[in-house]
C-alpha cells in the first residue's frame, strides 16, 4: 500500500517555498506535490492539471489549498468530492508539518488530527507571551 501524498494548490506558487522550508525542518518530503495556480492559466486548464495529477493519488491522501472561496480551493473541493480526497483550506507551516510528520513516521495521515493542529496553530502571539510572564 502506498503512502499518502499531499498536493498542495497555491496562487503563485508559494506552496513551493513553504515546501522548501519545511524540508529544513523535516529533511525530504517526497510525497509533497505542489500545483500552483499562475495568472495565465484559465480553470478549465488548472482543474485539469489538478484533476490529472489526484487521480494517481493513494487513499487517505489529501489536497491542501491557500484560500477557502479561492480558485485553489474550489478546484480542490470539486476533486476532492469526484475522487473522495479530503481537502482542507487555510494552508500554513503547523498544518503542512503535522501532516508530513504523520506520514513520514507512521505511513498513514489522520485528516481531524492535522485539521486540528492547523486550527490550533493561529496564536496571538503578543497575549500569549503576556499570560505566560503574569504566570
Amino acid at each position: 500500500m502506498s503512502k499518502p501524498q499531499i498536493l498542495l494548490l497555491t496562487h503563485g506558487g508559494w506552496g513551493q517555498a513553504l515546501t522548501e522550508s519545511l524540508k529544513m525542518i523535516m529533511g525530504s518530503v517526497d510525497f509533497v506535490y505542489e500545483i500552483p495556480l499562475t495568472p495565465e492559466q484559465t480553470l478549465t486548464e488548472y482543474y485539469t492539471l489538478v484533476n490529472a495529477y489526484a487521480k494517481g493519488m493513494p487513499k487517505q491522501s489529501l489536497i491542501m489549498t491557500d484560500v477557502f472561496g479561492g480558485t485553489t480551493t474550489n478546484v480542490g473541493a470539486k476533486i476532492g468530492k469526484e475522487q473522495n480526497l479530503k481537502v482542507i483550506s487555510g494552508l500554513n507551516a503547523p498544518l503542512l508539518i503535522e501532516a508530513c510528520t504523520q506520514i513520514k513516521y507512521t505511513g498513514d495521515c489522520n485528516f481531524d488530527v492535522v485539521l486540528q493542529q492547523g486550527q490550533e496553530s493561529i496564536i496571538d502571539v503578543v497575549k500569549e507571551v503576556l499570560n505566560s510572564m503574569e504566570q
